[in-house]
């Protein structure tokens, strides 16, 4: 097989002789062959395929593509790969005789360029193979005649990336991993979130000593044929194959400015990758939910963080990282094992429930009335951190927010319906809330709170003995009660939030902790404000202040705690 860098008609002339005398085409030069390919643009948009080099190029749909290359000698081995990237191609491989040397009846004369070119390009030849799909597949002959072959390729789908391998020495070259005797992947442990993956070594790496990585695709929709239908699918930079080695492979990004559309948004990413104004337009793809990871020569790796009772579906390819070409086991796919079920706590009307939920945790509750209504009022009060709150009825979506201090919730009843309720806990640490559901809308056990529950403290008005402190009601009248503990120097504002569990109530407080209780309201939402001084306080000293709303019902919220200081010298 011979290299050449040049369109058809110069590829032509190439082949016909020059001289009326016998002339033996040229076999390959290895150092000339690793000078040429190291040179990339040797081979962009040309006809020519090179000896025992990976090519990747491009269809435009329904625009057939064809390429040359020459076997000089008969009884040459010929292995032929064809990659369909992310659509099925069709191709075909023929091949049609060299023309005679020499004509007009024995002169020694060529004949003229025009004449002896039509002569081969007019032929159709002899068909040797031809392929439908989107499979990788192979032309391999032990011994194949000399002369001029012809790889034809057609996409009708759409436009599509492909790639071309051929070689006249496929038995030195192996520049494919082999695949095992059983190249299957085997699943050997399933759980709710991981699934652990085994397989069978490729003797590449086991027999014949070269550098084999095992790369694995995780997807949700399909498995992959090849490795070039997965980065097809790539909508980032992050291209899954390494960067191309000079003289032993081309990407298959490299023919972009060509004027085959980049996919998705990577022609952003990627500065060298921007269509040409001469290109097909096509319209982004979606983001795929497509995860892959190369984990060296292991041949068993676990995946986690997947979802529950969900099915995935799990490639393999072995890489020889020198060639940077890969082959595929056949992939598996798999259904993550469900959510154990959880216990689905009861409600009761009009009684508040304490519900404690570990850290990323999920908790069901049911409420089912027993009498009809029109209304059903739920409300949370969320102790430490926001936990995220869903309510369906009958199956049916009706509320889903995060619920941050108390909340309240009404939401329209139907006859003989049934609430779920599902509570999801922060990421930070456990939750803990309490919650009531009644279908009776006077029914507030919680007391209500005004939109900013901090405390403020007047420095002005600081003694050596007292602090002023003020802060926000509502238009409901609920007690207040306002306690102090002293507390170091060096408490800090991570000691205080560690202290912020609003559902804890003024019972757990030491009865010398308490300043006074009162109760306030004003029906001037503006006018709500209420001040309170704190005496017999010690000169130079910290106290932390808490101030806690209780509602009719009993219930108590506490305010944002406030750290002062008396003044040390007066």
């Amino acid at each position: 097989m011979i290299l050449l860098r040049c369109p058809l008609p110069l590829l032509l002339l190439l082949l016909l002789p020059l001289h009326s005398r016998p002339q033996k085409l040229p076999t390959r030069d290895e150092e000339l062959f690793q000078m040429q390919i190291r040179d990339k643009a040797f081979f962009h948009d040309s006809s020519v395929i090179p000896d025992g080099a990976e090519i990747s190029s491009y269809l435009f749909r329904d625009t057939p593509k064809r390429y040359f290359f020459v076997v000089e000698e008969d009884n040459t081995p010929l292995a032929v790969t064809v990659t369909p990237c992310d659509a099925p191609l069709e191709w075909k491989l023929s091949v049609q005789e060299l023309p005679e040397e020499a004509s007009g009846e024995g002169s020694g004369d060529p004949e003229p360029l025009e004449q002896q070119k039509q002569q081969i390009t007019n032929e159709e030849g002899t068909e040797l193979f031809s392929y439908k799909g989107n499979d990788v597949e192979y032309f391999v002959s032990s011994s194949s005649p000399s002369g001029l072959y012809q790889l034809d390729l057609l996409s009708t789908e759409k436009d599509t990336h492909f790639k071309v391998y051929a070689t006249t020495t496929p038995e030195s070259d192996q520049p494919y991993p082999e695949l095992p005797y059983d190249p299957r992947i085997d699943v050997t442990s399933l759980g709710r979130t991981t699934v652990t993956l085994a397989w069978k070594p490729s003797p590449t790496a086991s027999l014949l000593r070269q550098p084999i990585q095992y790369c694995i695709v995780i997807n949700k929709e399909h498995n992959f044929k090849s490795l070039c239908a997965v980065e097809a699918k790539l909508s980032s930079d992050d291209a899954f194959m390494m960067a191309p080695k000079p003289g032993l492979d081309f990407s298959p990004f490299d023919f972009a400015h060509f004027g085959f559309p980049a996919d998705n948004n990577s022609g952003k990413e990627r500065g060298f990758l921007k269509p040409s104004k001469f290109g097909r337009q096509t319209s982004p793809k979606p983001r795929v939910d497509l995860h892959r990871v190369c984990i060296g020569n292991k041949n068993i790796f676990t995946v986690s963080d997947l979802k529950p009772d969900t099915q995935y579906y799990f490639d393999m390819f072995a890489v020889n990282t020198n060639t940077n070409m890969s082959t595929a086991y056949v992939g598996t796919f798999a259904r993550t094992k469900e959510e154990a079920k959880q216990k689905t706590v009861e409600l009761k009307d009009g009684k508040v429930t304490d519900v404690f939920i570990k850290r990323k945790g999920t908790k069901f509750l049911r409420f089912a009335p027993v009498s009809s209504h029109q209304k059903v009022t739920f409300s949370i009060h969320s102790c430490l951190d926001a936990v995220q709150i869903q309510v369906r009825r009958d199956g049916k979506l009706l509320l889903s927010q995060s619920v941050e201090g108390v909340r309240q919730f009404q939401l329209r009843g139907k006859a003989k319906a049934k609430y779920l309720v599902r509570l999801k806990g922060s990421k930070r640490g456990a939750s803990m809330l309490k919650i009531l559901a009644t279908t009776r809308p006077n029914k507030q056990s919680f007391p209500s709170l005004p939109e900013d529950t901090r405390i403020k403290a007047f420095d002005k008005l600081r003694t050596c003995s007292s602090v002023t402190v003020a802060w926000l009601g509502t238009q409901e009248r609920n007690k207040f009660c306002i306690y102090k503990r002293e507390v170091d120097d060096n408490y800090n504002e991570e000691q205080k939030r560690r202290e912020q569990n609003q559902c804890l109530g003024p019972d757990t407080r030491k009865k010398s902790e308490k300043v006074l209780c009162k109760y306030f309201h004003s029906q001037n939402i503006q006018k709500a404000v209420t001040t309170e001084t704190i005496r017999g306080l010690q000169p130079g000293k910290s106290y932390l202040l808490d101030v806690y709303v209780i509602g009719h019902g009993g219930h108590s919220v506490k305010y944002q705690s406030k750290l002062v200081k008396t003044r040390k010298f007066c």
